[in-house]
């Protein structure tokens, strides 16, 4: 039993904030944040709009672009760091909105990595036969947890979502082939929000050591690509595409130069949405799916890295 992805979306708030506005707010210029991340600008989500509203949307296009509707779905995953609520889960608000009443729905927490482990999950729960199709979102508002006077955090991030419709498929072609995570709790202070209902009964802000998380990505995304690879017993230089977390230009390009891939091989979206946190994987991925360049039977790389840290790979047949 194979988990294939029938269907794949995206969605951006319509409020677009450039490099421009941004240093209207903190002591930085376009050059600057184009210089050290490669983002142009970001999109913020409207007041009143929601990381279910985003999600929801996503889920929508995904739906489409598979030819199914909610019927169909048996199973969401959310994938975010966000939520609208501490509880309950943003899936099951996103269920209601698709008027799915059948099912179920949880979220799941691995902040950057979050969608890497939802495959990680939802893959393995196809396969048990715990679900026939699933609904499998990355969604983030992380605009609401940004201390906008700190530089080095503000100037990142961005709100979006991604979603991929997964379905049981029998047969030994296609479909995702290989998952792998991983997480070290001893560094968790170097990226973390100072808040939690159960610490500070806040919601707390972001927080970075940007350097350090720097060197742990680039080391560990290009590990981790390795070991998904070899346990998938796939050469990487038979990888067709690499869709990495787009969380900084500089790390893609760190991670592509170790394992010595065409720079035209990765997917790079961040100019235009900067770091989505868990949406960003499918977001590029739906990006470079509808633009033609990732086709049907392409052996495609999947990776990201976020606090924890987590992080982890999937490689798929798409």
């Amino acid at each position: 039993m194979r988990s294939v992805i029938k269907g794949i979306g995206s969605y951006l708030p319509d409020r677009v904030m450039t490099n421009q506005e941004m240093s209207e707010l903190v002591e930085t210029s376009d050059s600057w944040i184009q210089e050290r991340t490669g983002i142009c600008e970001r999109h913020i989500a409207a007041e009143g709009q929601y990381t279910s509203d985003l999600g929801y949307e996503a889920a929508r296009v995904a739906l489409e672009h598979a030819g199914l509707t909610s019927k169909d779905i048996d199973l969401i995953v959310v994938a975010t760091s966000t939520p609208d609520l501490t509880f309950p889960a943003t899936a099951t608000i996103i269920q209601e909105k698709l008027g799915m009443h059948h099912g179920a729905a949880f979220d799941i927490q691995a902040v950057c990595s979050g969608f890497i482990y939802g495959m990680h999950v939802t893959n393995a729960l196809i396969r048990a036969g715990g679900a026939k199709r699933a609904i499998l979102i990355g969604a983030e508002t992380f605009s609401r947890i940004l201390d906008w006077t700190d530089r080095g955090t503000c100037v990142l991030f961005g709100d979006g979502a991604g979603a991929v419709v997964l379905e049981a498929v029998e047969g030994d072609e296609g479909g995702v082939l290989k998952t792998f995570v991983r997480s070290d709790g001893a560094h968790r202070d170097m990226l973390y929000v100072d808040g939690g209902p159960s610490r500070t009964q806040t919601v707390g802000h972001l927080r970075m050591l940007g350097n350090q998380v720097f060197k742990h990505a680039v080391t560990d995304i290009a590990q981790v690509i390795r070991d998904c690879a070899e346990q998938a017993e796939v050469e990487v230089s038979d990888i067709d595409w690499f869709v990495p977390h787009q969380a900084n230009q500089r790390i893609l390009n760190a991670v592509a130069k170790r394992l010595k891939l065409r720079p035209e091989q990765v997917i790079s979206t961040v100019a235009h949405h900067a770091n989505t946190s868990a949406a960003s994987v499918p977001l590029a991925m739906d990006v470079a799916v509808k633009d033609g360049r990732i086709k049907k039977g392409d052996l495609v790389m999947l990776e990201a890295f976020g606090g924890g840290f987590t992080w982890g790979a999937a490689l798929l047949r798409y």
